[in-house]
């Protein structure tokens, strides 16, 4: 196949075309047929700056004269569409001209040792999309997430995600049971029992590597799963506020830790 060779569809009612766009706007459609979509040149390049290879790139019309060599060359097989197919299966504010279809990971064992975040019926997509970016950003490896938990490979988190994705190792539909397997401390967050993060941080008592689990963002973490914890921790919020959110709070305790590592 020669570096621009690509196929043309132009029909609305293509079956893969179709199939596009269930994957664009259906939360859960990637593990029906075992592939997820990304559009955009953030998404794709941070894939590709992680050796992940596309099983397919789908261009629009416009765009496919110019796409850069090395998007062309990445994927197995090259589709281009009409501009307007290609804005109707999109879903970003601005406009893509490209996009990529990936072959969802094979299912992995959990690994035991591996500093983690458990998800704990995290239900907005947005903040587990920011958890998973905190999780890649300060040494976390490992997501569990359990049942009840926004679909980790859906648009809508992988779009907050930003790429964190690619250096990851994602399992969920997990059960409580499942995290038995884990040999390193359980961290939980509370916002009314506990010590303080700043001062565990400053005792040396702050653990890493560990599991952080975070919780519903109105229910919190299960009784069940704060049960298994080795050590509960609350965040100073010295200007009032009942709770933060849950994305704000992964992001604060995450660093702690990994402040931790670096000492």
């Amino acid at each position: 196949m020669s570096s621009r060779q690509a196929q043309h569809i132009s029909s609305r009612d293509n079956a893969f075309l179709k199939d596009l766009r269930r994957l664009s706007r259906d939360s859960t459609a990637y593990r029906k047929v075992g592939k997820f979509w990304v559009e955009g040149e953030h998404l794709c390049r941070a894939a590709l700056a992680r050796s992940v290879q596309p099983a397919l790139a789908v261009f629009s019309e416009t765009f496919w004269p110019l796409a850069p060599i090395e998007w062309v060359q990445s994927a197995i097989k090259n589709v281009v569409i009409p501009d307007a197919l290609f804005f109707d299966i999109g879903v970003l504010e601005s406009p893509a001209s490209m996009g990529f279809v990936f072959d969802l990971p094979p299912v992995v064992a959990l690994r035991p040792d591996l500093a983690s975040v458990v998800l704990d019926r995290v239900q907005d997509a947005g903040n587990v999309g920011s958890i998973l970016r905190s999780a890649s950003a300060f040494g976390f490896g490992q997501i569990l997430a359990l049942k009840g938990t926004a679909a980790l490979w859906s648009p809508k988190v992988l779009r907050a995600g930003m790429g964190a994705h690619w250096g990851l190792q994602l399992l969920e539909g997990l059960a409580l049971p499942d995290l038995a397997a884990l040999t390193l401390p359980i961290v939980v967050t509370s916002s009314h029992r506990g010590c303080l993060l700043h001062q565990a941080l400053n005792k040396g008592a702050l653990p890493m590597p560990c599991v952080w689990a975070l919780g519903h963002e109105g229910q919190g973490v299960s009784a069940e799963l704060e049960a298994l914890a080795g050590l509960h921790v609350r965040i100073a919020q010295p200007g009032g506020e009942e709770s933060l959110n849950v994305a704000a709070a992964a992001a604060i305790c995450l660093h702690a830790s990994a402040t931790t590592a670096l000492k």
